[in-house]
């Protein structure tokens, strides 16, 4: 399946708002849009400091980059799903 346009993406975003706003989401249909892109975002982020990360050469800045991108997207999908993360007491 094709990754929609910037424009599509930005109709579909709307429409999604709307449909949420009105209260007219049977299927969870709109719900689910708005979810995966707020969540999306992050893993693009986690995605781009890997890429970083091993292609300098695992150098200790990008790995530190790539940790904290991974802790972002943990913090979105916990956000998301209305979890709270546990601690290990390491921060």
């Amino acid at each position: 399946m094709a990754k929609p346009t910037e424009k599509e993406l930005d109709d579909a975003i709307k429409m999604a708002i709307q449909m949420r706003e009105k209260d007219i989401d049977p299927f969870f249909v709109a719900k689910t849009l708005l979810s995966h892109n707020y969540r999306i975002k992050y893993m693009e982020d986690v995605l781009k400091a890997a890429d970083r990360y091993l292609n300098m050469g695992m150098a200790e800045r990008e790995r530190t980059e790539l940790l904290r991108a991974i802790d972002k997207a943990k913090d979105a999908e916990f956000h998301t799903a209305q979890q709270e993360r546990e601690s290990f007491g390491l921060e």
